[in-house]
């Protein structure tokens, strides 16, 4: 007597398997969105296990089967922060003015600090919780921004040194304002923060006159003779490097 099949058995198991892991999901977003709703509305201390639970429609148990604890429901709503600021950012490859493009994404990140204090505060009080893709992918656009003022000789500083300042001017700018009372908000804080900024990354003309790799290198030939720490034969090396990639432009 043949055999029977099990294929459709199989596929049913399948089906019934993403079927639980999309209602897993669902879950854990109805539970992320519970604690947002309850930080924004009365801060960290109001997102206990037990509050987030009757505001998902959920026992507390389930918090720790979908999150582990509470920091890792905390880790899941800095996640969902980082997403949501980063679907606020606008990409322009090659912006006409890449000193604007800075600004304007500094801007960004603090408007967004501004309208969403309370998550804003968990996102970057804790630097774990600077693990997910989403920040990373925010840091990605961070450094094609500094790169883009590297390749026109407009960076002042290190590609990483540049990031960090960014970032600690604006979270700053961000968790000051916050700090004071109503009455002694002035905007002019802000905006005098982003020009320090922008001053302490970038040259008020650019070094490098015409962009990419020939133009650095002349920009760069141009400047060997006053370095001191090369040796001379390291100096001539450099320049038979220099003059090559120079001639390529």
């Amino acid at each position: 007597m043949p055999s029977r099949s099990h294929d459709g058995d199989g596929a049913t198991a399948v089906e019934s398997g993403t079927a639980a892991s999309s209602g897993r999901e669902q879950t854990r977003q109805r539970v992320v969105e519970a604690a947002i709703n309850l930080l924004m509305r009365g801060g960290r201390d109001a997102v206990t296990t037990r509050a987030v639970a009757d505001a998902a429609g959920l026992q507390p148990p389930a918090i720790y089967r979908l999150f582990g604890d509470k920091d890792g429901l905390l880790d899941a709503v800095a996640a969902h922060g980082f997403a949501a600021f980063l679907a606020t950012k606008h990409v322009d490859p090659e912006p006409p003015d890449p000193i604007e493009d800075l600004r304007a994404g500094w801007d960004v990140a603090v408007e967004f600090g501004l309208a969403n204090p309370a998550l804003f505060t968990l996102m970057y009080t804790e630097p774990a919780r600077t693990t997910s893709a989403a920040f990373k992918a925010g840091m990605e656009i961070l450094m094609g921004r500094i790169r883009r003022l590297a390749a026109g000789g407009w960076l002042r500083v290190d590609e990483e040194l540049a990031a960090q300042i960014i970032h600690a001017t604006a979270r700053g700018a961000v968790l000051t304002w916050l700090s004071l009372p109503q009455n002694q908000r002035n905007p002019a804080l802000l905006t005098t923060l982003r020009e320090s900024m922008v001053a302490a990354v970038t040259n008020q003309q650019p070094a490098v006159q015409d962009s990419g790799p020939a133009g650095a290198a002349r920009a760069l030939r141009a400047a060997l003779p006053e370095q001191t720490n090369l040796t001379s034969a390291e100096q001539r090396l450099l320049r038979e490097w220099l003059n090559r990639l120079a001639a390529d432009g």
